[in-house]
């Protein structure tokens, strides 16, 4: 618990808060929600894309059940690789496992850094409509000419939607471009002024810039000597290269190139390095523009006290 501060201590939980462990990539946010949910009756529910894949394991740094210490995690493991992402669908789901945990009288910790999804639990979040045959006509576009020529249209279109979308990322570029045909408004105009849907307790973990790039490639070292390899190449066999959304991960992406003859070993390792370090750069650049957060230090040696006293003096 660090620093000999307990959750009494700290003040305790507001009743109905959910409290947001948010941030970059290897920053720590898995360690601290396991410490938290311990010195405040907790529960994790996940908020990280990718971890809602059953079998992508290592690549997401997934933790085990071990790992876990006990500590009951939500949203693990609830869709086959080939199952496009729906934020509208995690939204449901999130939000009725948070709604489990207050209901039984524990603190549910909404854990991740994919920001889109953690807004969308805790924020009155409506999602724009979808039209089929838009989204068939750019999705026929994208398998034709790739997502360069369509983020180009998205950034002329509304540049701050681009600039946070991954220049790779065809299946978020596509939704944003329908969007934007179906409205006449900006992505990025879709997207509500925050308005609480939940009480809530947000706390971001970050480093500086030149400790995180070193435990990025220390955790890609790490993946690679798991079996990342081997992982990437058994989910080969439930259709992972057909999965608009899972073939995209992070490390997934750089080894199916590897599998296909794309890449040499090291050029899928190192690419996976630059791809999540130029990630973690947009990544931060979401979190950062949000001052509800109250961010963290997560190499602070009283991490855990700071944080537990921040919990009662920030929900709202």
């Amino acid at each position: 618990m660090g620093a000999g501060v307990s959750a009494a201590d700290a003040g305790g939980v507001p009743p109905g808060t959910v409290v947001a462990v948010v941030g970059p990539t290897a920053a720590g946010k898995s360690a601290l929600s396991i410490a938290l949910a311990h010195a405040l009756d907790g529960e994790v529910v996940n908020a990280d894309s990718m971890q809602l894949y059953r079998g992508m394991d290592i690549g997401t740094a997934k933790l085990t059940p071990a790992e876990r210490e006990g500590v009951p995690h939500h949203l693990l493991d609830i869709w086959e690789v080939t199952e496009p992402a729906s934020v509208a669908e995690y939204q449901r789901l999130a939000r009725a496992a948070v709604d489990d945990v207050l209901a039984r009288g524990r603190v549910p910790l909404l854990v991740g850094g994919s920001g889109l999804y953690v807004r969308a639990v805790l924020e009155r979040f409506e999602f724009p409509g979808t039209d089929p045959a838009v989204r068939e006509r750019l999705e026929a576009e994208l398998a034709e000419a790739g997502p360069a020529p369509l983020h180009a249209r998205l950034r002329a279109a509304d540049p701050a939607a681009a600039e946070g979308i991954l220049p790779g990322n065809g299946r978020r570029i596509v939704r944003a471009l329908e969007v934007i045909e179906l409205t006449g408004a900006p992505f990025t105009a879709s997207l509500p002024e925050p308005t609480p849907y939940y009480p809530s307790v947000q706390l971001g973990m970050d480093l500086d810039t030149t400790t995180l790039d070193e435990r990025i490639a220390l955790r890609v070292d790490r993946m690679w000597a798991d079996g990342l390899v081997a992982e990437t190449r058994a989910l080969v066999g439930r259709g992972l290269p057909e999965g608009r959304t899972a073939s995209r991960a992070l490390g997934y992406q750089q080894v199916l190139r590897l599998l296909a003859g794309e890449l040499t070993e090291t050029g899928a390792h190192d690419e996976t390095v630059r791809a999540t370090r130029r990630f973690v750069r947009r990544q931060r650049s979401w979190f950062r523009r949000d001052r509800r957060i109250h961010w963290l230090d997560s190499a602070a040696p009283g991490l855990v006290a700071d944080a537990l006293r921040l919990v009662p003096a920030a929900a709202r």
